[in-house]
């Protein structure tokens, strides 16, 4: 696993359980409002932690710790992420995934081998916007909708989120988007934060509380949980 950080404990990345984030090298998408970019930007962290001291770190943590949250970059283009989630597992590890769900495929394998607990999917924008929302020039919108209906026909506990951009999200977009995840039960707007390592901040800001909250009330009658993360 590239593994390049360890957030030590976490009370916030994974709901309801005392855990620790792991966070991965590389992604397949380039969101101008992305906060780890040097996660996302290939030669942008060349110092790894080798996978056996991740191991350790969990095995000398499990007890105190009852989680782990993998996340990035994207996770699932890490190419021994079976083998690895399979090794915190037998150390008695639950696991949240977070991912952009572009590989509805692997997320399958991934919950019929009873490797996560939890998924956590970023949907970044509306369907019609989805391309300029995730800096590329096609979007695999088909494979978000496979990996949507994976999720909200199974059992696994799962969320969906949007990280929300002055400059990017409107009331249509959100409302869009509402539309897009109507039936799912749990979904949380997340306000964004400028953290030093933006992709391409130019004409991006944070949404003031109060347009939050106007963000939620639009997505309600769609989604009967909605939350709001970060103000």
């Amino acid at each position: 696993m590239r593994i390049a950080g360890i957030q030590k404990l976490t009370l916030l990345d994974y709901p309801g359980t005392v855990a620790c984030t792991l966070f991965t090298v590389g992604c397949n998408f380039r969101c101008p409002f992305c906060q780890n970019a040097s996660l996302v930007l290939p030669g942008l962290r060349e110092e790894l932690i080798p996978t056996e001291e991740v191991l350790r770190f969990l095995q000398g943590r499990f007890g105190i710790l009852d989680g782990v949250a993998i996340t990035g970059g994207e996770p699932m283009l890490q190419a021994d992420i079976v083998d690895f989630l399979s090794e915190i597992k037998k150390i008695g590890y639950r696991v949240k995934l977070d991912t952009n769900g572009a590989d509805p495929d692997g997320l399958q394998l991934l919950i019929e081998r009873g490797l996560i607990d939890r998924v956590a999917v970023d949907i970044k924008s509306s369907r019609e916007n989805y391309a300029s929302a995730i800096g590329l020039a096609d979007a695999p919108v088909d494979r978000i909708d496979r990996t949507r209906e994976l999720l909200m026909t199974g059992t696994l506990p799962f969320e969906f989120r949007t990280t929300v951009v002055q400059g990017i999200h409107t009331d249509e977009e959100i409302r869009r988007i509402a539309e897009w995840i109507a039936g799912d039960e749990e979904y949380y707007l997340q306000q964004y934060r400028d953290s030093g390592e933006i992709m391409n901040p130019t004409g991006l800001s944070s949404p003031s509380e109060v347009k939050m909250q106007h963000f939620a009330d639009i997505v309600r009658p769609f989604v009967p949980r909605v939350q709001i993360r970060g103000i």
